[in-house]
């Protein structure tokens, strides 16, 4: 079988999970982040990563 048959048979979860990662390559990794002012800390990092998580 050549590498041609082979990926036109590719596994529809493979593909499924390929899409999910692109999409999740759009979303920007650090926009949990935006709300705080530049130069914070580690405990205004993890205050805010606390407030966070309780909403």
């Amino acid at each position: 079988m050549t590498n041609a048959e082979l990926e036109s048979e590719a596994d529809p979860d493979v593909e499924a999970e390929q899409e999910r990662h692109d999409e999740d390559e759009d979303i920007d990794p650090a926009a949990h982040l935006k709300d705080l002012e530049d130069g914070a800390g580690c405990t205004e990092i993890w205050s805010h990563l606390s407030e966070s998580r309780d909403e």
